[in-house]
């Protein structure tokens, strides 16, 4: 993977790290909450589906430099897009979280402070889940009309609670989303040291998890596809505006 550094201060947008199985891959955009600009997505999307080529890691685990994990799409932008633009972007989103979801290795996260959008989506899509105190997570995507990852959410907290937190982009902190089963635990106690095997692990996956991805990718396209995307995304971002 080519290097992405757009910040020499700050070094690449993704870093990734191999060691003892564990393959750890840092966003590193924290002066924009490690929001997910295209070339943050297309970084993590060649990781990830390279997975299904190698052998050597048994996990992946995905964490963020700064006080936020991920605060969803970047829309740093907006104003220079257009609607095909950000379908294209929202697109790339939900095959990055599909292939997450499908990885045929153990997934883990761990989040810290806002875990928003297609951020808490990409917490979501991992097998373990951390949401150390302080993370608040919220899936906005519904004030303006976008379908992203309700059914993998629904999979994890029910159909109904699911429903309720994307209509009303409910923020869920750290004790509530372990309550739920949205975090898995709120403790970063070396769950991804925990060796498992790849070949199982990836059985097991396939043995109990459906393979929804061209109907999760139909739902966010008929979503995203109504005309006047680039203003629904502006209305909504202004009225979060102090």
């Amino acid at each position: 993977m080519e290097p992405l550094a757009p910040d020499p201060n700050r070094g690449p947008l993704l870093s990734q790290h191999t060691a003892d199985g564990t393959l750890t891959l840092t966003l590193n955009r924290p002066t924009r909450g490690n929001a997910l600009c295209e070339e943050l997505v297309e970084a993590l999307l060649e990781v990830v589906e390279a997975l299904h080529a190698q052998g050597q890691a048994h996990t992946l685990l995905l964490r963020a430099q700064g006080p936020h994990f991920c605060t969803g799409l970047d829309l740093g932008d907006l104003e220079r897009v257009s609607d095909g633009d950000l379908l294209l972007r929202l697109v790339r989103i939900e095959r990055l979280l599909a292939a997450i979801w499908h990885a045929p290795i153990r997934t883990v996260a761990v989040a810290q402070g806002r875990t928003w959008g297609a951020g808490a989506d990409l917490f979501a899509a991992c097998d373990l889940r951390v949401a150390t105190p302080g993370t608040r997570l919220r899936l906005p995507g519904a004030q303006f009309g976008i379908v992203l990852g309700t059914r993998r959410l629904a999979e994890r907290i029910g159909v109904d609670r699911a429903r309720d937190c994307v209509l009303h982009a409910r923020e869920i902190d750290a004790a509530t989303a372990t309550a739920w089963g949205l975090a898995t635990t709120m403790q970063d106690d070396g769950l991804s040291a925990l060796r498992v095997d790849a070949h199982a692990a990836a059985a097991i996956r396939a043995a109990t998890r459906g393979d929804h991805r061209d109907a999760d990718l139909a739902a966010l396209v008929r979503s995203a596809s109504e005309p006047g995307l680039r203003a629904r995304i502006a209305t909504y971002r202004d009225r979060q505006r102090p």
